[in-house]
């Protein structure tokens, strides 16, 4: 057994998986062959046991075809597999621990289970995840993401993978197998690497046969639809495609066969293809928007929750005309379909068409809570700074997941690291302890009992010797799951389409990548500010309270206390645009972005950034986090991603935006806004709110997601879900339908102001 238990959920899941389409006894007869060919391969290069694998999964896990569909390209993921992330499997060679041990339930027979239990025994030693928390994970400071009661949490994994889409369309399939052809054949990187391109193309060739296969009982006009799929399928085999669905069919099966969920640009890979057939009159724009709400529809079908971000619009982008075609057909496909994925994004700025930024708006106030909207006119220079970056490649920025950003093409940037900014205030005021389970949690630094604790910057000062001790914990465990990962898989299919692996034939985490970077969420801060606040407020400039008595009712979770968290909870809280503590609030943020920043240049990483995010662990970090100064009892929510914790925004919505913008972007590597207005606000004060949202951007916003609901709504939902199946609300960096949240987190959501 493992001596680090790292069973049990290992990702934020609220959309429902849709279940595999094979029996139980042919996924365990799956599972088994790759996990044979794992074990046989354990004395060959990473890159020859790695493609030895993926020839047990592809093509065997592609399903068929369901009626009206207008691209081929459906997946199943099995509890054992090869993946980059956990939202569809795992990173590398990977087992879900508690999902194995729920498809076992399925079996009937005692040998079938005793068949997985073999399994189970097996992957605990040498699922790529597993093998890296032994080496990280502690008993006091570091627990796996999504272990709450730790205030860091590390974890393995690829997210945010956004490939080079172009290179593959303007080689197409032999283009790029005789681009590695041309490299040196004796190293296994570049043999797997072809072997994996000749898979591809086997991929292709079963496709092919399940359209034939479709095509049997399919309707007349579908079967015209087959009848085209198949035509495509067989051209893109060996050529690089000329149509926009040759081209929207080569990306999606690509994208599958290398696990990655988010797909960055796509104006640019596939607007040129779209404008030249529609120019030419072989495409009708009701037939195009047909393709992207399959697009569309085969995006949401993944269930990947925070990912499958598509973005359109921004600088740096050639041929402006097509790709803007692409984005006004998108943005109707938006608004009609309602997914909660994919997770739709515009970047625009100053010079983006009028026309796109209103059907933007119109798209938000139907309710669709996309697009979401990045300010390139901050972002770009921002990313420049930030990443160490030449103005060009930061044009190419993508936000994905939670609103992490990467260089489409050219960087890894997977957040594998968390940090509670809240817990650890709580642990440097507790002498090192976590007053949550009494735990020591500050390692070698030694923190002074509050009465040693004379103004308020012996405060601070002892505060960040509690971040900076957390701080180094993170870079280490960063770039330990890059070593981890590089020392088990080449991650090939996601190689062969970044800069530049295969001309340096190396591996992505093997100095393949030109930029290996990074992120680190950060949880809490706002929370942590605004008890800073109160602190200073209170004890050191009012003098009303002992920095002892005000912890002492934070110990008693308020009880008994409740005058002190009257004063504490009537204190001037970030959101309402007040000077003092807004000001307060950045100091915070600069000191945490700019330690952790330094530690990835001084680790010699390209960058290492924070992200000011939210996936819902706000609410379940909260409940693992003792009661707090800004007046927040014990267990509840955190404050989301960079607003203001809920309740406390009370001076409106110029107030909340005036003080998001105090937050210099060029420290974080993403950072998430989340307001809420009423349907009639956005229809019956449109310019209002239009005035508003430019505003907010022109004065150093980088970036807004909107909610959009009635008075009442989400309550009435709480207690009758039947009448709101349909009902998408933003959680964060992703979307959601409100009845599939669980009610700790609808009650978060609930307590973000609406505006009307």
């Amino acid at each position: 057994m493992a001596h680090i238990n790292i069973d049990g959920a290992q990702n934020v899941e609220v959309s429902k998986p849709i279940p595999s389409q094979k029996s139980p006894q042919e996924q365990l007869e799956i599972m088994e062959a790759y996990t044979r060919a794992h074990k046989n391969g354990a004395n060959l290069d990473k890159a020859f046991r790695e493609i030895h694998c993926l020839k047990v999964l592809f093509p065997r896990l592609f399903r068929t075809l369901e009626p009206g569909d207008q691209i081929a390209g459906r997946l199943d993921f099995l509890p054992i597999g090869f993946g980059s992330v956990t939202s569809i499997g795992g990173v590398g060679h990977y087992c879900v621990f508690h999902k194995l041990r729920a498809f076992k339930s399925l079996l009937k027979t005692e040998e079938e289970k005793a068949r997985v239990d073999a399994l189970y025994d097996y992957w605990q030693y040498h699922d790529v995840k597993s093998i890296y928390c032994q080496d990280v994970l502690t008993e006091d400071t570091t627990g796996r993401f999504i272990d709450c009661k730790y205030p860091f949490m590390a974890t393995a994994r690829l997210s945010g993978m956004m490939l080079d889409y172009q290179k593959l369309m303007r080689l197409g399939v032999n283009g790029l197998i005789e681009e590695i052809q041309r490299q040196d054949l004796s190293k296994p990187f570049i043999q797997a690497s072809l072997e994996a391109m000749k898979l591809f193309q086997t991929v292709i060739s079963y496709q092919i046969d399940l359209v034939k296969e479709s095509k049997k009982e399919a309707s007349l006009d579908w079967k015209q639809d087959l009848d085209v799929m198949e035509e495509d399928l067989i051209w893109i085999k060996e050529h690089k495609p000329v149509t926009f669905h040759q081209a929207l069919q080569l990306f999606w099966l690509y994208a599958l066969c290398a696990g990655c969920i988010n797909y960055g640009r796509m104006d640019m890979v596939l607007g040129p293809y779209l404008k030249k057939d529609m120019d030419a009159g072989r495409l009708s724009e009701e037939k195009a928007l047909e393709y992207i709400a399959s697009l569309w529809k085969m995006i949401e079908n993944r269930r990947t929750t925070v990912n499958g971000r598509i973005i359109v619009g921004g600088r740096g982008r050639e041929n402006v005309e097509a790709c803007d075609l692409f984005t006004r057909l998108c943005l109707k496909v938006c608004k009609k379909v309602r997914y909660v994925e994919p997770q739709f994004t515009l970047r625009f700025d100053h010079t983006t068409p009028k026309d796109i930024l209103d059907m933007a708006y119109e798209c938000i106030a139907s309710g669709a809570t996309y697009p979401t909207l990045y300010n390139d006119d901050v972002n770009i220079p921002a990313v420049q700074y930030a990443m160490r970056v030449p103005e060009k490649i930061a044009e190419q920025y993508v936000p994905f997941g939670c609103g992490e950003y990467v260089i489409q093409g050219k960087s890894v940037g997977t957040p594998n690291t968390l940090l509670n900014m809240l817990k650890l205030l709580q642990i440097s005021m507790n002498g090192g302890i976590d007053p949550m389970d009494g735990i020591y949690k500050a390692g070698p630094v030694t923190c002074k009992p509050l009465k040693e604790l004379k103004t308020f910057e012996d405060l601070m000062d002892q505060y960040q010797k509690v971040q900076d001790y957390y701080f180094d914990l993170s870079i280490y465990a960063q770039k330990h799951s890059y070593e981890i990962m590089n020392q088990e898989v080449s991650f090939l299919f996601t190689s062969i389409l970044m800069d530049d692996c295969i001309h340096r034939e190396k591996g992505l985490l093997d100095g393949g990548v030109e930029i290996l970077g990074g992120t680190n969420e950060t949880y809490g801060n706002i929370n942590a500010s605004d008890a800073l606040y109160a602190i200073k407020t209170l004890v050191f400039d009012q003098k009303k309270y002992t920095l002892k008595q005000l912890n002492e009712a934070t110990l008693h979770d308020f009880k008994g206390y409740e005058r002190i968290q009257k004063d504490l909870l009537k204190q001037d809280k970030y959101g309402n645009d007040k000077k003092e503590c807004d000001e307060l609030a950045n100091r915070c943020y600069e000191y945490v972005a700019k330690g952790i920043r330094q530690r990835g240049i001084d680790a010699g990483m390209g960058y290492y950034l924070i992200v000011i995010s939210n996936n819902q662990t706000n609410t379940d970090w909260g409940h693992q986090t003792d009661a707090s100064l800004d007046g927040r009892n014990k267990g509840v929510y955190m404050n989301p991603a960079n607003n203001p914790q809920g309740g406390a925004a009370k001076s409106g919505p110029t107030a909340v935006l005036n003080s998001l913008v105090h937050f210099d972007a060029k420290y974080h590597g993403g950072s998430v806004q989340n307001i809420k207005f009423t349907p009639r606000m956005m229809h019956e004060d449109k310019e209002k709110v239009k005035a508003l949202f430019q505003t907010y951007f022109e004065n150093g916003g980088c970036q807004l997601m909107v909610t959009v609901v009635d008075h009442g709504q989400l309550e009435d939902a709480q207690k009758h879900p039947e009448k709101y199946p349909d009902l998408i609300v933003r959680v964060a960096g992703y979307s959601a339908v409100f009845v599939n949240l669980t009610k700790d987190i609808q009650d978060e959501l609930l307590s973000r102001t609406l505006y009307d």
